[in-house]
């Protein structure tokens, strides 16, 4: 049986200032990057043999970074857009705050969308050639893909994913 592990990138930039990212771009924060080796120093004991990554910066150098860690070729690392972060519309460089409704404003790519583009990406996951597969992604996306791994974990704001730390899900 495949495992499935899943890791959000290190703290961004904009995630230690409280701010959507979503599709912007935004480099790691220093405290990012060390996540990032701690992360790779546990990936060690793992024997990943693929990983998937999204394509937006953030989580490609938390992924390059674990695979000099674990010895695991850069150059191998799959990039694939299944995996980038959900697009949250106006919401883009604005602060955070507990009160915003993120559903109703105005170009957020929704939860039903999400949902179903993370199912395709599991559909692809089941398919590759590997059995220990590390998924370097984001966390709204994390948590449309756990609701379809794991599907007595729903989707939902509360139960948020933590930068930078491998989850096994399978």
């Amino acid at each position: 049986m495949k495992k499935l592990y899943y890791i959000r990138h290190g703290l961004s930039v904009m995630n230690k200032r409280g701010i959507f990212a979503g599709s912007t771009e935004t480099p790691l924060s220093k405290e990012g990057r060390a996540q990032a080796r701690e992360a790779g120093k546990q990936a060690k004991r793992l024997k990943i043999d693929y990983i998937v990554c999204s394509p937006q910066g953030r989580a490609v150098e938390t992924a390059k970074i674990i695979a000099k860690a674990i010895g695991y070729p850069l150059d191998k690392i799959h990039i694939n857009s299944f995996f980038v972060e959900r697009h949250f519309g106006n919401l883009e460089g604005q602060p955070h705050s507990p009160d915003i409704d993120i559903e109703s404003s105005a170009n957020v790519e929704t939860v039903d969308t999400m949902l179903k583009r993370a199912k395709k990406a599991l559909k692809f996951l089941e398919t590759l050639p590997a059995e220990n597969i590390l998924v370097v992604s984001h966390g709204s996306f994390g948590r449309a893909l756990r609701q379809h791994v794991l599907q007595d974990f729903p989707f939902d704001n509360i139960n948020k994913l933590p930068n930078a730390e491998i989850l096994q899900w399978l």
